[in-house]
């Protein structure tokens, strides 16, 4: 039966094997049309899987955020003509904080099989180092850009931790990480818990889980630049 293939990518320059099952470049091998997020980056990743696709013998169908969300019922024809389909963005699982969702909804809709692949997520792969509460926590995406709602989004958000005994995880663009940084330790109480999860899966990885009175004493760590996940738990 054709399905409609939601294909992990990895989170850096991770070698896939480490990150990714065989059994996704043998799914990868037999499909013909992929939803991507971008088409460079997208064939970048399928050579690297096997450099033997032919890439010219592939149709790319983009999904980013310049693409036209009026087109994306279109794109799903080859499915509907019994052709499987991919669906790949620009890091980790599509749909999860990355484009995708819409394309998965119209199948859903539309009794179309969906298959998840394995592979990495950096928000579940935090959480899973943080030390926090992995039965309840709530991923919210970027927080506000401005300064003073930024910081009542994160005690609003330290208030449900405290309440709910929920981990709250977050993200900011890599060149703003220190940026958020500086408005968490402002915003948060001395014994608030914050994880930094950077770089999850490649050279580049750093996982460390501290009271915010100790992230103060001792300072930024060196994730310029460096894609990062944000959580915080009060106990």
């Amino acid at each position: 039966m054709a399905a409609l293939y939601l294909i992990p990518v990895t989170l850096g320059d991770t070698p896939h094997e480490r990150v990714l099952p065989q059994y996704n470049a043998e799914i990868i091998r037999s499909l013909r049309h992929f939803i991507v997020e971008e088409v460079r980056t997208a064939r970048r990743f399928l050579k690297r899987v096997d450099r033997d696709i032919n890439i010219d013998d592939l149709t790319f169908y983009e999904m980013g955020k310049h693409a036209d969300a009026a087109m994306f019922r279109s794109y799903l024809e080859p499915l509907r003509r019994g052709e499987s389909m991919g669906v790949i963005s620009e890091a980790g699982c599509p749909a999860i904080a990355d484009p995708g969702a819409d394309i998965v909804s119209i199948a859903q809709r539309e009794n179309m099989q969906v298959v998840p692949l394995v592979g990495p997520s950096s928000i579940l792969l935090a959480v899973m180092a943080s030390g926090f509460n992995g039965q309840s926590f709530a991923f919210n995406g970027y927080l506000p850009i401005d300064s003073h709602e930024r910081s009542k989004r994160l005690k609003l958000l330290e208030s449900r931790s405290y309440n709910e005994r929920q981990t709250q995880v977050f993200i900011e663009t890599p060149y703003r990480n220190g940026r958020i940084f500086q408005d968490i330790l402002a915003a948060c109480r001395p014994e608030t818990r914050l994880c930094i999860a950077a770089g999850l899966t490649t050279e580049q990885e750093y996982v460390r889980t501290l009271t915010i009175r100790q992230w103060r004493k001792n300072g930024m760590p060196q994730i310029e630049k460096v894609p990062a996940i944000f959580a915080i738990y009060c106990a």
